[in-house]
């Protein structure tokens, strides 16, 4: 009997010597907290333990070393995970090295310090990406045009831009809501911020902005953009000293012919796009499908694009998700019109049914964006004062999975690109 015993534990504690790695799985049945699992990644490489992204694995799994801390933190959080074996482990591994398998092991090194460009007094639910970097557990800092101005930029790894206006257009708000309070009081508030910087306008002061955001990006940075944030951006770049903004914006008229003035050479995603000139108009150019789009609710959805694991790791990392398939989602710049993305930029995720791009990259200097169009992958039609959105009644959203994605990006060790 005590033969017996002794064998048993001999057993026991051979097996959990042998358990060595935590294998957190990210496809639609192994996990039931897609958004959380993020932030154990990220909260994990905060102790400087390394992480493999397994691409294309199970929805794009994360494995780390086994450690009781880690499991109890995954418990905690309601993340699913398997405890497997140095034997399993390699077996995984091996497989996802196979030429024949469209997989990849990345290894995450560190996590990234992520910045969120917003104004101050704005709440987590005000923006998609606040919303769930807070869910997920991932700490980042808030910073505004005085931040941006005086170059602390360089103090991030990652960088979101909140749905910022950078034409000083005030969101072509105008004709809805010139005569509501809190309008007037951002319009205010933005004129003052624009006049204690140094600056006459707010179009002159959002426009070195923008370009101190596109020096950020071409040194080495990851910019994150989503909805008006996006296109707003790159017209503030293509109109770099050209007054597009009429007097109820900035006090004079528009410069005559400003349209032929644009140069398409500087900005980062978007070509060939017109302005829209109309203060009236909820809208800043060509580029947007918003007011184009024909397409029912029931069958919006957008489709991630397959790429090869082992040649191109960026991209893939970036379409990791439990499904291919996402549900489409509306915002002021809710998608992008396909021909005026640059022949240069990625298009990742398209509706080619309405000839619209929602989720593209790109590469500009030494660093990389991501446009994300559309305001909140849960919130189909987000319109100003709604509801939050509850991100606990999503904990798998695949659209809320692709910023994440973007979070974790810049933790990668970095592989030349082959193609």
């Amino acid at each position: 009997m005590t033969k017996f015993i002794t064998l048993l534990f001999i057993l026991f504690f051979s097996l959990n010597a042998s358990a060595s790695y935590i294998l957190v799985p990210m496809d639609v049945d192994g996990q039931k907290e897609h958004l959380k699992a993020y932030g154990i990644t990220y909260w994990t490489l905060e102790r400087q333990v390394k992480v493999k992204w397994l691409l294309n694995y199970r929805g794009g799994s994360f494995l780390m070393p086994n450690s009781e801390e880690i499991q109890k933190e995954c418990q905690i959080r309601g993340v699913s995970f398997e405890v497997i074996s140095d034997s399993k482990t390699e077996e995984i591994l091996t497989m996802i090295s196979s030429p024949s398998q469209n997989m990849e092991a990345v290894v995450l090194e560190k996590a990234p310090k992520i910045a969120v460009y917003s104004p101050k007094g704005n709440q987590p639910w005000d923006d998609a990406v606040t919303m769930v970097l807070t869910y997920a557990e991932i700490p980042y800092e808030v910073v505004y045009d005085t931040e941006v101005l005086s170059d602390q930029l360089i103090l991030y790894d990652w960088l979101h831009l909140h749905h910022e206006d950078f034409t000083g257009q005030y969101g072509k708000f105008y004709r809805a809501y010139r005569a509501a309070p809190w309008y007037i009081e951002e319009k205010q508030k933005s004129e003052a911020l624009a006049k204690e910087l140094g600056y006459n306008k707010v179009s002159e002061e959002k426009g070195d902005v923008a370009l101190k955001i596109r020096d950020y990006v071409v040194g080495g940075g990851f910019m994150f953009a989503m909805c008006s944030a996006t296109d707003s951006f790159d017209i503030a770049l293509s109109a770099e000293g050209v007054d597009i903004c009429e007097p109820m914006f900035d006090g004079d008229p528009s410069e005559p012919g400003y349209q032929s003035k644009i140069d398409y050479s500087k900005t980062m995603a978007f070509t060939n796009f017109i302005l829209e000139r109309s203060p009236m108009v909820y809208e800043f150019s060509s580029i947007d499908m918003t007011a184009k789009r024909r397409i029912p609710k029931e069958t919006d959805y957008f489709t991630l694009m397959d790429y090869s694991a082992k040649w191109d790791p960026i991209p893939t990392m970036l379409v990791q998700n439990h499904t291919s398939l996402v549900k489409g989602f509306m915002g002021q710049t809710t998608s992008y019109k396909r021909d005026e993305v640059k022949s240069n930029v990625l298009v990742m995720g398209e509706n080619k049914t309405n000839g619209e791009a929602r989720y593209i990259h790109g590469i500009k200097g030494k660093g990389f964006f991501t446009f994300y169009g559309g305001h909140d992958p849960e919130d189909y039609q987000h319109r100003v004062g709604d509801a939050k959105t509850e991100l606990a009644l999503h904990p798998n959203s695949p659209g809320y999975r692709l910023i994440l994605n973007n979070v974790l990006f810049p933790a990668a060790k970095k592989k030349k690109q082959k193609t």
